[in-house]
C-alpha cells in the first residue's frame, strides 16, 4: 500500500529505500506562489537516525512492512532483554542498544508492544504510563517549601527520575513514558 501526502501524519510508519521510518513531525506549508508542501521529519527505526524530507502534492511513500505485537517483558539477561509474545508464548530477545532508554520503564511481567521488521524485533514501546516504586531518594530538607523544587529518585527498575521534594522512599510514582516526566504519586 502507498500513502499519499494527504495521509501523512505523526506516527505513520513508512518505508524508504527498503528501511522502516516513523514520521516524528509533519508540517503543511502553502507558500504564496507555488505548490503546497509537506515538510516531514522521519526517524529510521533500524539505525535511530533522523531524516528531513519535503514532499509535494503528487509524492507517495510505501507502507513499512512492520508488525506490532503485544508482548510481556520477562527479564534482563546480561545485555539482552527477553519478551514473550502474549498470543504464541514465543520469546524474543532484544539487545540493550535496541531497547535504549526504555529499560527504565520495564518492570517484570509489564505489558509492552514490540515492533518487528522482517521478523526481527526493532523497537519496544512501554505503556504510556507506568507506576514505579521509589527505592532510594534523599529526604527533603525540613522547612523547604519552595514550589517546583525537584530531586532525583531511584526506582525499582534502576532508572532515575526528577520528582517533587515531597516524594519519599516506598512511595509509588506514575511516570509518563513518552516524556520521562513525573506525573503524580500513586496511592497504595
Amino acid at each position: 500500500m502507498a500513502y499519499k501526502v494527504n495521509d501523512f501524519r505523526k506516527g505513520l510508519k513508512v518505508q524508504i529505500n527498503g528501511e522502516p521510518y516513523i514520521m516524528t513531525s509533519v508540517e503543511f506549508k502553502k507558500p504564496g506562489k507555488g505548490n503546497a508542501m509537506h515538510i516531514c521529519k522521519l526517524k529510521n527505526l533500524l539505525r535511530d537516525t533522523t531524516l528531513d524530507r519535503t514532499f509535494k502534492g503528487h509524492d507517495t511513500l510505501e507502507e513499512a512492512d512492520i508488525q506490532d505485537t503485544n508482548v510481556q517483558y520477562l527479564y534482563r539477561q546480561g545485555d539482552a532483554f527477553v519478551f514473550m509474545d502474549s498470543q504464541t508464548f514465543e520469546q524474543h530477545e532484544m539487545s540493550a542498544e535496541k531497547v535504549g532508554d526504555t529499560w527504565k520503564y520495564l518492570k517484570d511481567n509489564a505489558p509492552c508492544t514490540v515492533t518487528f521488521f522482517d521478523g526481527n524485533p526493532i523497537l519496544v514501546s512501554p505503556p504510556n504510563h507506568v507506576d514505579l516504586l521509589v527505592e532510594y531518594c534523599e529526604p527533603a530538607a525540613k522547612g523547604d517549601t519552595a514550589t517546583n523544587v525537584k530531586k532525583p529518585v531511584k526506582v525499582e527498575t534502576g532508572g532515575e527520575f526528577m520528582t517533587p521534594i515531597f516524594i519519599n522512599m516506598g512511595d509509588t510514582i506514575r511516570i509518563d513514558t513518552r516524556t520521562g516526566e513525573y506525573m503524580e504519586r500513586v496511592k497504595n
